[in-house]
């Protein structure tokens, strides 16, 4: 009788109906609202829905997904007018009457639901083709958190209550994509300029052109091990391409300005580094080594102030630095490139940066125009004669990474006509946003088939998803130097690292900083209030994927800021070198966003999501799985300078009007501290990283705020690995690190190594060491080295360090430990 109540048992559940896994594809007619509408199952947790008129053809090839529909176990059934369709982890019904999909848990919680609409589609006249603007709303809990949509500068962390116009622009980066707190994301897949609404009544996306409704569902399913959200991103990038690694000098920190005039310039700021011993690994060139702006971005050094590039390359080379410069989107009329792209129809003739053909004046002379033209990046030919030329005048001769500004692209006082121009893919109206994907794109492919021995990095300045996969790192645009400007920042790099993105950054200090030279002879590098902002800024990068200096109206070299013993200087010189003591934890930290589809800037809720003060905190955040990082956003030591918001390219003016609100204090000391509030979240101890107090999670603790550091924590339970003192990435090998054990609960690390630049690693050419604190035994498990590569450490120490609460890191329990890649244990 047990046996027979067993099989009836099994019959009936849902495995039952469950054949063997085949690729699911689920279509009907929705007579009533006449549409054809598809479900298509990507994975067991992902689907895609498309909705087109009755009887219109859709074979739309995506530009951001990459991946192939999966064999999947799917049951399906029909009650009524709802087709209840089952994976493993995720329901979907469709309601047969009004079209409308709902999303929900095998357990039976909604996740989503469409709203029954009447405008989904609307019909659009695109440059003379009939096609239609579309439109989804959506029902969302009011209690759920949403992130995401690339990088806004709203000061936001989560994006309910708004109205956003999603169309790329030099200080705002768009991905119609979402993450909720319930453990699912939806990306609208849609190029076109996209309206995001959030409202009482909706959560909705309309697109200026589609020839049909196309998204992607994506659910963290039901594991209970790791992050939710980890699990949404790892779909995001299952779905639209994993993360390479990049090399390990593009970890270091680069200096760079608006702009090094001469290759003695450039060499020299190098020099200059090495002389007073501040870690540095890149020398970042700008824009006009080419020349004239009617030689605009001839990817070539065609400035007499750059007579020989080769012996710049090799100078920089043997002072052990890495080159990046600075390419555009756009060429000028006296370019090979122009010469060729022209006869071809390959350029587009909107208003764009430069706006004049004389250089270095401002407003620009429009009796003299540039002629320059943004070039036609959906066009595989014009992406070829990009590469053709970089290849010749930059790469052959030694670049080491690209600096590809302007990928939004700039497109002034733009008209309805600007959207009409036909590019290689439809009008540009109907491709606009994904124009930085196809540009960063072609640049890294065409270098990945070139060379494996060089890893592709590309500093870019806008981002849609899928860019990931190009080895991109995004950073947040000509920013204005203030603090409320600094603020803006964080919520902008969390939410572009929540759409899947993981790599990005900001020109530390802030672009333009005009304000900060008025009122102090000297200007901002003798001004206290930019001292200040400039040093908060650094330490904050610090805990950014990629660390970088960068800014005009003054320059920003550390050596201009003081020297050694002075307040400023000490506070830069200390950022970097923190930096760099933490590069095997960094180093490891992007192996783990390569391989485990993980995020280096982890919004607090990635991690805490069941402490709901975590949701909405918009000046901390997690880097890694170990540090609580907490960015000092207000002025301490000086009053912060108030200066109108500006508009894009308007900073180059502002200059010239623009007033310090505060008189510019004098004999201001810095040698004193401030403080400021950090919530520590439940469920967690928490160390602080200066002092190793140990705080409870679930209070809000008082840090100390000296100018020297930003308040850091350290989740109980972290190994924490520390390299040596160097100057940059590659100086000295790993062969001597500490190990510091941050107690109070179980803990496991995996240290990534490799040959540091070229895709070997692609083949298994790399080491990973796993090392596991257990916290009741205090022991320390070092577990087998696992892979090889050429020239790596085959014996080696570590010092590990057992951190006491409440006392000094230079008193904690240290023992030291050889190890040759065998297991190696050790109790503290």
């Amino acid at each position: 009788m047990r046996l027979l109540r067993f099989i009836l048992l099994l019959l009936l559940s849902p495995l039952a109906a469950m054949a063997a896994p085949k690729v699911v594809t689920y279509a009907t007619t929705i007579e009533s609202k006449q549409i054809d509408l598809t479900v298509e199952w990507m994975t067991a947790k992902t689907v895609r829905i498309t909705k087109v008129p009755v009887g219109k053809a859709f074979d739309k090839q995506s530009l951001s997904v990459v991946a192939k529909q999966e064999a999947v176990n799917v049951s399906t059934r029909t009650s009524g007018d709802v087709v209840t369709m089952r994976s493993q982890h995720l329901v979907v019904n469709v309601n047969k009457l009004s079209g409308v999909v709902t999303f929900a848990t095998t357990r039976g919680e909604t996740l989503l639901k469409e709203q029954e609409c009447s405008e989904m589609f609307t019909a659009f006249d695109d440059a003379g083709r009939a096609t239609y603007t579309v439109y989804q709303p959506f029902t969302t809990d009011p209690s759920e958190s949403l992130y995401g949509l690339g990088q806004l500068q709203n000061h936001k962390m989560s994006q309910r209550g708004i109205t956003k116009e999603l169309i790329q622009s030099n200080l705002e980066d768009f991905s119609p994509i979402i993450q909720s707190t319930k453990g699912y994301a939806l990306y609208w897949d849609n190029y076109s300029p996209t309206t995001y609404t959030d409202n009482e009544q909706e959560t909705s996306f309309r697109s200026i052109v589609g020839d049909g409704m196309d998204y992607y569902f994506m659910y963290a399913g039901n594991e209970r091990s790791g992050s939710r959200a980890d699990r949404v991103i790892a779909e995001v990038r299952h779905l639209t391409g994993d993360v390479p690694m990049m090399p390990l000098w593009s970890y270091g920190f680069m200096q760079s300005k608006e702009r090094y005039k001469s290759q003695d310039e450039t060499v020299g700021v190098l020099r200059k580094y090495r002389e007073l011993g501040i870690p540095l690994d890149v020398i970042i060139q700008d824009w006009q080594y080419w020349g004239s702006n009617y030689r605009w971005n001839a990817m070539d050094f065609a400035s007499s102030e750059f007579p020989n590039p080769e012996r710049m390359m090799q100078e920089i080379h043997d002072m052990n630095a890495k080159i990046m410069i600075t390419i555009w989107q756009s060429f000028g009329p006296m370019t090979h490139q122009f010469e060729i792209l022209d006869k071809e129809g390959l350029l587009f003739d909107f208003e764009t940066w430069p706006q004049s053909g004389v250089d270095n004046i401002w407003p620009p002379r429009m009796d003299y125009p540039s002629g320059v033209k943004v070039y036609d990046a959906y066009s595989e030919r014009a992406r070829d004669v990009y590469w053709e030329h970089m290849n010749k005048g930059l790469f052959s001769r030694g670049i080491d990474g690209w600096w590809m500004d302007s990928t939004d692209p700039d497109h002034f006082n733009p008209k309805d006509a600007d959207f009409d121009t036909q590019t290689a893919m439809g009008s540009f109206r109907s491709v606009r946003n994904a124009f930085p994907l196809m540009c960063v794109g072609g640049v890294s492919d065409h270098q990945r088939a070139t060379t494996d021995q060089k890893r592709v990095v590309i500093l870019t300045r806008s981002g849609f998803l899928g860019q990931q996969r190009y080895g991109s790192n995004v950073w947040s645009g000509d920013v204005g130097s203030s603090w409320d400007m600094l603020r803006k920042q964080v919520t902008a790099g969390l939410n572009f690292s929540l759409t899947g993105m993981p790599h990005w950054n900001s020109d530390l200090g802030g672009f333009f900083c005009g304000s900060y030279n008025r009122g102090v002879e000297g200007g901002a590098p003798k001004n206290p209030m930019f001292h200040e902002l400039y040093v908060r800024w650094l330490q904050f990068g610090i805990f950014t994927p990629m660390m970088r200096s960068h800014g005009a109206d003054a320059p920003r070299e550390f050596y201009l800021y003081g020297k050694a013993g002075e307040p400023v200087y000490d506070a830069l010189v200390d950022g970097v070198k923190l930096r760099y003591q933490l590069m095997p934890y960094i180093y490891s930290l992007a192996w783990d966003v390569t391989k485990n589809r993980s995020t280096f800037m982890r919004a607090l809720f990635m991690d805490f999501l069941a402490d709901t003060k975590t949701h909405d905190i918009k000046d901390e955040y997690m880097f890694g799985q170990s540090f609580l990082v907490a960015p000092v956003v207000e002025a301490q030591f000086t009053p912060e300078l108030i200066q109108r918001e500006l508009k894009e390219n308007e900073g180059w003016g502002a200059n010239k009007d623009s007033k310090v609100a505060s008189k510019v204090p004098e004999n201001v000391d810095f040698t004193g501290t401030g403080s400021r509030d950090v919530y520590l979240p439940e469920g967690a101890r928490w160390f602080d990283f200066w002092t190793n107090a140990l705080h409870q999670g679930g209070q809000t603790v008082s840090a100390a705020t000296p100018l020297n550091h930003i308040p850091l924590f350290v989740r109980a339970g972290s190994i924490v690995p520390t390299g040596p003192d160097v100057q940059y990435t590659s100086e000295k090998p790993w062969d001597e690190l500490t190990l510091y054990v941050y107690p109070g609960a179980d803990a496991t690390f995996t240290l990534y190594e490799d040959e540091g630049d070229n895709y070997n690693y692609e083949n298994g050419a790399y080491t990973t060491i796993t090392m596991r604190w257990n916290d009741r035994s205090r022991t320390l498990t070092i577990d087998p080295r696992v892979g090889s590569y050429d020239g790596m450490i085959a014996e080696r120490q570590f010092r590990v360090c057992l951190i006491e609460a409440d006392k000094d890191k230079a008193d904690c329990k240290t023992k030291a430990i050889g190890y040759n890649g065998r297991r190696a244990t050790v109790k503290l």
